[in-house]
């Protein structure tokens, strides 16, 4: 497959590429409701004009496979960007939906990336399946509860700002969003890399527990939270679409904690 265009020096984001995007993709000839479709349309940009911070085929298809696996009624993304996974996950999901109405989520904190994302999902088929939700990470997690009725995360998918990983997670824990059956895939843990979020969920409950008590400051992931949360977590290694190496970590909550007096 041929690989996006490499990343530039300095800025590479959020310089109207995103919009030049849309505008390349909503040209292109038969391709409404198609959402096989748009994603090429994407990638093409990403290969021949200008990099696009998406998760890319290669990434996405270890995704697609935990939804395949898991069959979510509902899932939930933290960091939007484009669309692409939004429309690649939300497509996978419909694969497996038959009866059932199922639920994409996707948070993003940008009101322009936000828009794009809809007209995306729109073109592709898949509007009635993605909600965009614009605003920061951690007061759109608060929204699912009190305006869209989210009781609980089948699937929460972590690509936005790197050191809200775990934060964001623990937020995600104290609000009862993730439960016992509930499956995180979190994006970039090798590329750019995310050391305190793979300690946080490969952690024991214990550890966690020792590590919020201890005296020196030890971040925002070990500030609030839940400790009877059992995580089973592995990385699956894979490319970015500009090919660096790069992983995915899946991250499944299995149970209780059988002697948690917290």
């Amino acid at each position: 497959m041929t690989r996006y265009v490499a990343k530039e020096d300095g800025v590479f984001y959020g310089d109207g590429r995103e919009e030049e995007c849309w505008e390349y993709v909503q040209n292109k000839p038969d391709i409404r409701g198609k959402p096989e479709a748009v994603l090429e349309a994407i990638d093409e940009y990403g290969r021949t004009k200008k990099y696009l911070m998406n998760i890319g085929f290669e990434k996405g298809k270890i995704v697609r496979d935990v939804i395949a696996e898991e069959k979510p009624v509902n899932m939930v993304e933290l960091g939007g960007y484009c669309g692409y996974s939004a429309i690649s996950f939300a497509a996978e999901m419909k694969k497996y939906s038959k009866d059932k109405k199922v639920h994409y989520y996707s948070l993003e904190k940008s009101a322009i990336f936000g828009r794009i994302i809809e007209a995306m999902a729109k073109l592709a088929g898949l509007d009635d399946i993605v909600k965009v939700i614009v605003g920061d990470s951690a007061d759109s997690l608060r929204r699912l509860q009190t305006a869209f009725d989210v009781k609980k995360i089948d699937v929460l998918f972590l690509d936005h700002h790197k050191p809200l990983y775990a934060p964001d997670l623990r937020l995600c824990e104290t609000l009862r969003l993730i439960a016992p059956g509930s499956v995180i895939v979190a994006d970039n843990v090798i590329y750019p890399g995310n050391p305190p979020y793979l300690e946080y969920v490969r952690s024991s409950c214990e550890q966690k527990r020792q590590r919020a008590a201890a005296p020196e400051d030890q971040g925002d992931e070990y500030a609030d939270g839940r400790w009877d949360l059992v995580y089973e977590s592995k990385l699956i290694e894979s490319f970015e679409p500009t090919g660096e190496e790069d992983g995915v970590e899946i991250s499944r909550i299995i149970g209780y904690y059988q002697n948690k007096n917290s």
